[in-house]
C-alpha cells in the first residue's frame, strides 16, 4: 500500500502535536504529572489551549502520546510491508511484537513516569483503540474487503487483544511485588516477556484471519 507524503497542512500539524507531547513529558518529569496542566502545555509548545484541545483531550492524552505517538500506524505499514506470500496472522503478530516491544531508552522513560499514575495507565491503555483505523484499511487492501466490515473486526480484535496483553504484563508486575497498588496508582515497574504476552493474546485471533484469508484466495 503506497500512501502519498503528507501536504504542508499535516506537516504544520504533525509538528504541532509533536511540540506538545514533547512539553507534557517534560513538563511531567521535570514537576510531576500531577502539577502540569493543559496550559503549561500549551504554552511550553508555543500554541494556545484552544489549539491544545484540538490535539489532546488531557493532559494524560498528550504525555502518554509520547510513549504511543505513530505506533498505530507503524503497526499498520509494517503489516503492508511484509510480502504477499507471508501469512496475514503472522505479519500482524509480528508487526505488534516489533512495535511495542522495540522502545529506545526514552519511551523507557516515559513508560515508567506512565505507570506511578492510574489515570496515565488508563489512558495508556486506552490509546490501543487507535490501532483500529489505520489496520483496518491495510488488512481490507489485503483481503480486498470492499466493505471493510471484517477488516475492521479483525483489526478491532488486535486491537483489544493488546489492550489485555499489556493489562496482563503490567498486572503480573504487581503481583510479582512492585511497590504500590496498580488500582491505586502506585509504581508499578513492568516485568516479564511482553513479546509473549502479546503472542498469548493474539493466538486466539489467528484461525479468524486464516480462514478469512483463505476464503479471499483464489
Amino acid at each position: 500500500m503506497t500512501t502519498p507524503p503528507p501536504g504542508l497542512r499535516e506537516r504544520k500539524k504533525q509538528a504541532t502535536r509533536k511540540a506538545l507531547r514533547e512539553a507534557a513529558l517534560r513538563l511531567a518529569v521535570e514537576r510531576g504529572p500531577d502539577q502540569v496542566r493543559v496550559e503549561d502545555i500549551a504554552e511550553a509548545a508555543g500554541v494556545s489551549p484552544r489549539t491544545y484541545n484540538n490535539y489532546f483531550a488531557s493532559r494524560e492524552q498528550a504525555i502518554v502520546s509520547a510513549v504511543t505517538a505513530d505506533r498505530e500506524a507503524r503497526i499498520a505499514a509494517a503489516v503492508a510491508a511484509r510480502p504477499a506470500g507471508v501469512r496475514l496472522a503472522d505479519a500482524v503478530t509480528e508487526a505488534v511484537v516489533e512495535q511495542y516491544t522495540n522502545a529506545g531508552e526514552h519511551e523507557h522513560q516515559a513508560l515508567l513516569l506512565i505507570t506511578t499514575r492510574t489515570a496515565l495507565l488508563d489512558a495508556f491503555l486506552d490509546a490501543t483503540a487507535g490501532i483500529e483505523p489505520p489496520l483496518t484499511a491495510v488488512i481490507a487492501e489485503r483481503l480486498d474487503d470492499t466493505e471493510t466490515r471484517t477488516a475492521r473486526v479483525l483489526a478491532a480484535s488486535v486491537a483489544a487483544a493488546v489492550r489485555i496483553a499489556l493489562e496482563g504484563w503490567l498486572q503480573s508486575a504487581e503481583n510479582a511485588g512492585a511497590a504500590g497498588s496498580f488500582g491505586a496508582g502506585g509504581l508499578v515497574v513492568p516485568s516479564g516477556s511482553l513479546p509473549e504476552q502479546l503472542r498469548a493474546a493474539l493466538a486466539p485471533l489467528m484461525p479468524a484471519f486464516d480462514a478469512v484469508e483463505r476464503r479471499t484466495q483464489p
